[in-house]
């Protein structure tokens, strides 16, 4: 038990002691670093697909990505609300109330994501066709759409358990795991488009394989970290009064996330009134413009 204890302890930034600026920036940096890394999963795609398949390809994936956008940043939000309730307990060093939170926390993410990816299944047409989408693309979209929902349920596990470890003031072994995935997502793209020429359908299904790694990677770390923070997933089970707290800072934080990303799906929509060499172009654009601002 006292080496689990030195193990976390080696992981975690006490924010309580000591000067804050040198703990801010340590702590923040790998964090935007992760949040720039998920946005730009979609772009990896975008840029394979543009380079190595067709234009109708390059305008299916462009003409989601303001549409995965916005759900990213409403997932983020929410999860902000484990992230704040659980770091607040282990201010209190409330243990029954961390274990609590990490267990609520993570069979939300389980639940909402498999809701999402299912009604995702369902409404992915009626969405596409709602934003305008061109005839020659659509039925790419939402290929692209479906499969990438199916990853859903990572993508809530990665976003939830990330928020859990960072509570303790790890913001690195997030990062490291979204690395890797990023470099998985990048591999199994140019494989599966260039050699297997799978086009839409091989960069979804390598981006929803590597949310499985990343997701992967945070639960085993979290299934392997002392108490109380130490996740069991055989006691898995949601705590009406954590669930609560969790959501009242959480959905604003998500909601007020969104914000930006509507008027960008407003946008999208408008670029898709003009045809799928249009959005094939503001795809192309839209890529460079992220490199430039995160390079």
């Amino acid at each position: 038990m006292e080496a689990d204890m030195a193990v976390m302890n080696s992981k975690k930034m006490d924010m309580t002691q000591g000067s804050l600026w040198d703990k801010i920036l340590i702590f923040a940096i790998p964090l935007a670093a992760s949040s720039i890394l998920q946005q730009l999963f979609n772009s990896v795609d975008t840029a394979v697909v543009g380079r190595f398949a067709s234009s109708q390809a390059l305008a299916a994936v462009g003409s989601n990505s303001s549409l995965i956008s916005l759900m990213i940043n409403l997932f983020i939000g929410i999860s902000l609300g484990s992230n704040v309730v659980i770091a607040h307990y282990i201010g209190q060093k409330s243990e029954d109330n961390i274990h609590a939170a990490v267990h609520t926390a993570i069979l939300v993410a389980i639940i909402s994501g498999f809701f999402v990816m299912i009604l995702g299944q369902f409404i992915a047409r009626p969405v596409l066709l709602l934003m305008g989408t061109p005839e020659d693309v659509i039925e790419l979209a939402v290929l692209y759409l479906r499969i990438y929902l199916i990853g859903m349920p990572f993508i809530m596990l990665y976003d939830f358990g990330s928020s859990i470890l960072r509570s303790m003031g790890d913001s690195k072994r997030p990062l490291y795991s979204l690395i890797a995935a990023g470099i998985i997502n990048t591999a199994l793209n140019l494989v599966l488009v260039i050699v297997f020429g799978l086009g839409v359908a091989g960069v979804a299904i390598a981006t929803v394989i590597s949310n499985v790694v990343s997701s992967g990677i945070v639960i085993y770390v979290l299934t392997h970290e002392a108490a109380p923070i130490k996740l069991d997933l055989r006691k898995l089970s949601i705590s009406g009064g954590e669930l609560k707290k969790i959501l009242s800072i959480g959905l604003p934080a998500g909601i007020q996330g969104m914000m930006f990303s509507i008027a960008n799906v407003c946008i999208q929509s408008t670029i898709n009134s003009f045809g799928s060499s249009a959005i094939a172009g503001s795809a192309a654009s839209l890529n460079f413009e992220f490199l430039r601002i995160f390079l």
